[in-house]
């Protein structure tokens, strides 16, 4: 499932296969950015944002700007950065969401992370090819210009920009929201998915049709969904629990009808909003709305 620690651990593998190296040879297999070519690009930075992947590159000086439907090409003012070597700044950027993937993969090895028809970016430099499938929300813009993009989201609990009391602040701007669609919003803090929110919620005992101005320490939840997130950092498998062992590293997730792993009721499943809701329902009672 990507979520904010799935695209930093994603962020993390591009960065070491990429960071510094002059791409050789690029395909990006999007319309809007068919005609565009990154050769003799330099790759200086992959990072991450929420669920957002932002590679960041340097166009060689006198490169050609990509297509005018991507981004407007800088201003001769210098409305994007400019490299030391005096080329302009540029990042790809992806959204993941529920089904992309990027692989690297060693010059000549097969690309066998997915069927060929699904990929979209291919990013070839001396020492490695960095292969992206099913993504989304693709677009080249200057790096100056990134926040047309991820301006909007909120503190990112792996990232620098982390801000536990303004995260708090955001959810609490809307307090008839049910806290689990709030835990969702990526405009309140960025990163948390599903996963997330149903583990967040079952561990703090909280049902998630709680409006959020009836949570108890709103401040403890976001604490907690930043201590989830961070302890998955660095490792693919998800777990809230501890426990790397299958089946057995989430309280409530994907567990429908399971016993709880604290009381012993059967896990329950529901929609609320547009996501699939796991929660146990004697851990996390009702609340009163007022």
């Amino acid at each position: 499932m990507p979520e904010g620690d799935t695209v930093w651990n994603t962020a993390r593998v591009l960065h070491r296969a990429l960071a510094g190296a002059r791409l050789t040879g690029s395909d990006l297999r999007v319309p809007q950015l068919a005609a565009t070519d990154l050769t003799g690009w330099v790759v200086r930075e992959s990072a991450s944002r929420g669920k957002h992947l932002l590679l960041r590159l340097a166009a060689p000086p006198h490169a050609a700007a990509p297509p005018p439907a991507t981004s407007p090409p800088p201003d001769a003012a210098g409305a994007a950065d400019t490299d030391d070597d005096g080329g302009t700044r540029w990042t790809l950027h992806s959204h993941l969401r529920m089904d992309g993937a990027w692989r690297a993969y060693a010059p000549g090895e097969r690309w066998a992370a997915r069927p060929a028809h699904l990929i979209r970016v291919v990013l070839h430099s001396a020492g490695a090819v960095a292969v992206g499938y099913h993504l989304h929300e693709l677009a080249l813009v200057p790096t100056a210009e990134e926040g047309s993009l991820v301006g909007h989201l909120g503190p990112d609990p792996l990232g620098t920009d982390w801000d536990q009391a303004e995260a708090v602040r955001r959810l609490a701007e809307h307090p008839d929201a049910t806290i689990g669609e709030a835990l969702l919003d990526q405009r309140n803090l960025a990163g948390v998915g599903n996963l997330y929110k149903c583990e967040v919620l079952f561990l703090r005992g909280v049902s998630p049709w709680t409006p959020v101005r009836a949570v108890p320490d709103l401040p403890g939840t976001v604490a907690l969904a930043r201590r989830l997130l961070a302890a998955n950092r660095g490792r693919w498998t998800q777990s809230t629990t501890g426990s790397l062992r299958r089946g057995q590293t989430s309280y409530v997730y994907g567990r429908q009808a399971q016993p709880c792993r604290r009381c012993g009721t059967a896990i329950r499943r529901e929609e609320l909003g547009d996501r699939v809701t796991y929660w146990c329902p004697r851990c996390q009672p009702e609340r009163p709305a007022g």
